[in-house]
C-alpha cells in the first residue's frame, strides 16, 4: 500500500512536536513528518531565523530527499506561509509538487493586512507578546505566568511573529497541487482573506470553515483529522493506480 509523507510546518512559538500526537490518531498509511524549526526543540542550539524566505530554502535543501516519495505540506498559521514558500522552494530545486497543500488558520500571502496594522517586524516587549497569546486563546494563563516556561517560550515566538511581519509577497507562477485552506469561524482571518488562497494554485481549491478560534485543528482535532484523512485518501488513489500499472 502506497504511503503518504504528510510534512507539517508549526505555528510561532512552537516546536513541530505539536504534531507528534496525530500519529497515533491517523491511518497507518499517512506518515506524520515534523518538520523541526532552527532555535526549538531538538534544534534548540541553531539560531533563530526572521527571514522567511531564508529559511524556506534552507528548509528544501533540507527535505529534498523526502519529496522522492509522495508526500504533502501542512502548516497552520507561520506554518501556512512556511509550507507555501517551501512548496516553491522545492519546485525551484526540481522536486516534484506535493500531493497537497494544507494551509491552516491564517489569512492568504496577498492578504496580510493584519500583520501590517501592527508593525510585527519590530520586535515586541515581552507584555505585548503574552497578550497577543491571550487574545489568541491557545496558552493557559498558568503557562503565561511560568517565568522558566516563558523565558524559552517568548524569545522563539518574538523571532516567529517578526518573520510574519516581514514576509514580503513574490509573485510566481501557481503551484499545481490542490490547496486546502482550513479556518476558525472565530478566529480573525476572515473568510475572503482565507478564500484569496485560491489565487496561489491552479489546480483544485477548497475552504473548511471548523468551530472555535486560532487553535481550532486542537479544539476540533477529530474533525480537522478526518477532512485531512479524506483529502489525502482521495490525492493517494492516482499514486497507488500508478504503482499498481
Amino acid at each position: 500500500m502506497t504511503t503518504l509523507n504528510l510534512l507539517c510546518l508549526p505555528y510561532s512559538g512552537a516546536s513541530a512536536m505539536v504534531y507528534s500526537r496525530w500519529r497515533r490518531k491517523l491511518p497507518a498509511w499517512l506518515q506524520v513528518r515534523p518538520v523541526e524549526l532552527p532555535g526549538r526543540g531538538a534544534r534548540m542550539g541553531e539560531p533563530l531565523q526572521t527571514d522567511m524566505q531564508a529559511l524556506a530554502r534552507q528548509l528544501a535543501a533540507e527535505q529534498r530527499l523526502a519529496t522522492a516519495a509522495p508526500y504533502a505540506l501542512l502548516g497552520h498559521s507561520l506554518g501556512a506561509l512556511l509550507a507555501f514558500e517551501l512548496a516553491h522552494e522545492l519546485r525551484a530545486l526540481g522536486c516534484p509538487p506535493p500531493l497537497a497543500l494544507f494551509a491552516c488558520g491564517t489569512a492568504a500571502p496577498t492578504r496580510r493586512e493584519d500583520y501590517d496594522g501592527k508593525n510585527w517586524r519590530e520586535p515586541k516587549s515581552d507584555d505585548e507578546l503574552k497578550s497577543e497569546l491571550r487574545e489568541l486563546n491557545g496558552t493557559p494563563e498558568e503557562v503565561l505566568a511560568n517565568a522558566e516556561l516563558m523565558g524559552l517560550t517568548l524569545p522563539i515566538l518574538r523571532a516567529d511573529f517578526m518573520m510574519c511581519g516581514r514576509y514580503a509577497y513574490r509573485q510566481r507562477p501557481t503551484l499545481p497541487c490542490p490547496l486546502h485552506v482550513m479556518g476558525g469561524d472565530a478566529d480573525r482571518a476572515s473568510e475572503e482573506q482565507l478564500l484569496a488562497w485560491r489565487k496561489e494554485g491552479h489546480s483544485h481549491f477548497s475552504l473548511h470553515m471548523f468551530p472555535g478560534g486560532h487553535f481550532f485543528l486542537h479544539e476540533h482535532e477529530e474533525a480537522f483529522l478526518a477532512t485531512l484523512t479524506e483529502h489525502l485518501q482521495g490525492a493517494r488513489q492516482p499514486v497507488a493506480s500508478l504503482s499498481v500499472n
